[in-house]
């Protein structure tokens, strides 16, 4: 019998995550007397203790294994996975992605620059974005980049012109197959009428094509898409895959143009709180793959390889967010439970009304469970880090709460709002703990302040 694994659960089926309260935490989650949890062998309130509040903590080998959990439904013969950065990078990241087989998927000159300089292969990075500056640009052709992703038909101009004599650069074409999917309007990026990509309905990427194979500094290897972010279901990539192995077919008779790769993205779904939906990775893998080579078979084209794009999929599980409790307030029928934390450590919430599921550490409680809002220390009403969250009765002032599914896309968005500095990254493995990205700090924030 096959083996299907989600996104959002560990690849191992059994161990202490193995009841619905923890089924979205890390697989090395374990329950420790006194209302004590445990990752990575590390008990949370010494993370807390250790490098204070608000704090990342990070599990190396929740990373890892979600890491291998997609190289074995994506086999490299056939396909290539790329970790998409955006969710979450830093010097260690760089280090296991590495180790484990993935390429790396950037948005700008300074991803690249840190991945380089931490050791990753140029010639393995995807650099995307839809507005790409000439820092962007540059960067990429010097440090040799292995693929950029046009994204404008403006774009072709640009970057042929800025290409080294006697050199050429390999590109992709960013399609929009017209699929809307995604878990909230705001992350929705494979219909019409948005700012990435090129459109297939009004001719705007065969243009596209057409200009590039017009330069020949630039060398076409693929076309690429990204439906949008926490879709659950197989049934949009299938749909995708359809209308862009119809556009390979137009452009093998238009330009006897056969091309060798199709990066479908990422976008998997993970769960935030028990119960909730996540991609079946294995079931993805195996319907996209069987579309792709059926689709190529009925128009007479080769079965290109594919690209996966996986970042949240793999980061998000893997993080946990520490928090203080400051202040506890009773407001007519409302129960606020305010943190050391909030919109600047995790705008989620704020953009995209993101449900978390908070717990309460390092004391056991009797009291019952009832709803409670968690809200952040900043000047918005709209600073909420969970919303009808169920915690003790009793929470107070001084304890401590863990939000997990906190890997992806906190400390890459936080912000400096009122000057508090963006919590550290504390990596956890084997029972040992150890800072990757230290707490940003009143001189960090205050140094860049230079006019009188």
């Amino acid at each position: 019998m096959t083996e299907t694994t989600t996104v959002g659960s560990a690849a191992a089926p059994d161990g202490p995550r193995g009841s619905d309260e923890l089924s979205v935490w890390p697989a090395s989650t374990g329950r420790l007397p006194h209302g004590e949890i445990s990752v990575g062998g590390v008990a949370l309130t010494e993370v807390a203790e250790r490098f204070g509040t608000p704090a990342y903590v990070l599990d190396e080998g929740e990373v890892r294994e979600r890491c291998r959990t997609y190289r074995a439904a994506f086999p490299e013969d056939r396909a290539e996975v790329v970790y998409a950065a955006k969710a979450f990078l830093c010097r260690a990241l760089v280090h296991w992605v590495r180790e484990e087989g993935l390429g790396l998927d950037v948005c700008s000159a300074g991803e690249l620059e840190l991945a380089v300089t931490s050791g990753f292969p140029a010639e393995r990075i995807v650099l995307h974005g839809n507005a790409k500056s000439p820092r962007d640009l540059d960067t990429a052709l010097r440090l040799g980049v292995g693929r950029i992703v046009i994204d404008s038909a403006s774009e072709v101009a640009r970057l042929a012109a800025a290409v080294p004599p006697c050199e050429t650069q390999r590109v992709m074409v960013r399609v929009l197959p017209g699929i809307v999917a995604g878990g909230h309007e705001k992350v929705r990026t494979g219909g019409e009428d948005q700012k990435f990509g090129l459109s297939l309905t009004d001719g705007s990427a065969q243009h596209a094509v057409a200009r590039i194979l017009d330069q020949p500094q630039l060398r076409l290897t693929g076309l690429h898409m990204h439906l949008g972010s926490q879709i659950t279901t197989v049934k949009p990539y299938l749909a995708a895959v359809r209308r862009i192995v119809g556009m390979m077919a137009q452009l093998r008779s238009q330009h006897g143009l056969v091309l060798r790769e199709l990066d479908i993205g990422g976008g998997h779904g993970i769960a935030y709180r028990p119960g909730e939906a996540a991609m079946d990775l294995t079931t993805l893998a195996r319907k996209v793959r069987a579309e792709l080579v059926s689709g190529c078979a009925a128009a007479g084209i080769g079965v290109p390889r594919l690209i996966v794009e996986p970042g949240r999929a793999i980061v998000g599980p893997a993080g946990v967010a520490l928090y203080r409790v400051l202040a506890v307030k009773h407001t007519g029928n409302r129960h606020f439970v305010a943190v050391d934390g909030g919109m600047s450590d995790n705008p989620r919430p704020a953009l995209y009304g993101v449900r978390y599921a908070p717990r309460l550490i390092g004391r056991s409680s009797r009291a019952e469970s009832v709803p409670v809002t968690v809200v952040g220390r900043h000047c918005e009403a709209g600073d909420v880090l969970a919303a009808d969250a169920a915690l003790p009765a009793d929470v107070r002032p001084g304890d401590l709460l863990a939000v997990p599914v906190a890997g992806a896309y906190h400390l890459s968005m936080a912000s400096a709002y009122n000057l508090v500095g963006r919590p550290p990254v504390v990596a956890v493995r084997d029972g040992r703990a150890r800072l990757l990205v230290r707490r940003e700090s009143l001189e960090d924030l205050f140094g860049r302040d230079v006019g009188t």
